[in-house]
């Protein structure tokens, strides 16, 4: 934290100097530091933040036209915005307490700057957080690609579009981070040694599902991961075929807070469910997700979409980073603490991962299963 506010002190004092274009452009971490803060202002107290993201054309792509484009920049932003490169190369602008019509004001500005006819820039306009629609702007409309973002465009006509993503706003994918390399690794040969060991048990929990009920021994779930995406998450079934038509009759019998849904003794879990359950035999299949990429050995355990939706925006933060077997709240929290302070366990985990952290949590999760912490 400490370390935070240093980089925001020193991030302020920057900004505030006289506005020459030379060094006026933050730098990629710079810059995804501002974006990070004012995310966190606005989380804080439920104002709004607008990002106008601009694309230079490859035929204004010279440094000469970018320094012309920094010099306007300059001139035209407030003391209280803030202009940067993003990771991707393009410049970024935020603008703190400002409705969508201002940041298309500032990118029909920037479409003006250049005479007509010349390659204009592309500009996206991104507000968070999101909306479906704002009343001085147009309505989004969602992209044919749900991993694609297409954002609020001004063409090298100047024409003005919009449509938005359907798993995380432009915003937030500013502030992603790839899956590093070592914990690819990690979970690779992780999962292939888990599924050689764990095949025997998978397959007598197989046995043992189908012979005591009726319906699939495997349950798939549509679950939200890392950037909002979807996938399917399998288990070995521990309930009823029907159980999630049921559960909108259990929702007010849940003993967890917020959007997720936790109950002890749940009527819909069946006879050899609780014995798969206690031991997380049901979970072993995952090992599959994680091969596969869905998911990490260590990570938030993922939602069903319908509760990741329902999550406020700072909580959606979790989404950040991949999905996992096992984090901080398995091991220290389940379903005894609040929704916040869980969500709390996993964005300090996201914040904090390196590979000695992942083996730990990953040494703790066994002892945690066999003393069965927080059920």
């Amino acid at each position: 934290m400490l370390r935070l506010v240093r980089s925001l002190v020193e991030l302020t004092a920057g900004r505030v100097r006289p506005r020459s274009a030379d060094g006026f452009l933050l730098s990629p971490e710079r810059f995804e530091l501002a974006a990070t803060a004012e995310r966190m202002r606005v989380d804080r107290n439920g104002s709004v933040v607008t990002l106008v993201v601009i694309e230079p054309s490859r035929a204004k792509n010279a440094p000469a036209d970018i320094l012309d484009l920094e010099r306007m920049l300059a001139s035209r932003l407030r003391l209280t915005d803030t202009a940067g490169w993003t990771r991707d190369g393009k410049i970024g602008v935020l603008l703190p307490d400002t409705p969508e019509s201002g940041a298309w004001k500032v990118a029909s500005d920037l479409c003006e700057f250049y005479q007509v006819g010349s390659d204009r820039p592309n500009c996206d306009v991104v507000v968070y957080p999101d909306r479906d629609r704002d009343d001085d702007g147009p309505a989004l409309e969602p992209s044919g690609d749900p991993g694609e973002l297409i954002g609020v465009g001004a063409s090298s006509g100047g024409e003005l579009r919009a449509s938005s993503d359907a798993g995380m706003s432009h915003f937030d994918r500013l502030l992603l981070r790839p899956t590093p390399l070592w914990k690819r690794a990690i979970d690779v040969s992780g999962a292939l040694l888990g599924l050689a060991v764990a095949a025997p048990l998978i397959a007598v929990g197989v046995v043992a599902v189908k012979l005591s009920s009726r319906g699939p021994a495997f349950f798939v779930q549509e679950r939200e991961g890392y950037a909002g995406r979807r996938f399917r998450m399998y288990k070995l079934r521990t309930m009823r075929p029907d159980a999630e038509k049921l559960k909108a009759g259990l929702r007010a019998q849940s003993e967890q807070d917020g959007p997720a849904f936790k109950l002890k003794n749940d009527p819909r879990v069946t006879r050899i469910g609780r014995l798969l359950r206690k031991t997380s035999i049901d979970e072993l299949p995952q090992l599959w997700n994680v091969l596969r990429g869905d998911m990490s050995l260590v990570g938030p355990r993922p939602l069903p979409v319908d509760e990741s939706r329902a999550c406020q925006a700072w909580q959606r933060r979790r989404l950040h980073v991949t999905p996992g077997l096992t984090c901080t709240w398995q091991i220290y929290g389940r379903n005894v603490v609040p929704f916040d302070e869980w969500i709390r366990m996993d964005l300090d985990y996201a914040s904090r991962r390196r590979p000695w952290l992942d083996l730990v949590l990953v040494a703790k999760t066994g002892p945690s299963v066999l003393l069965q912490k927080g059920r």
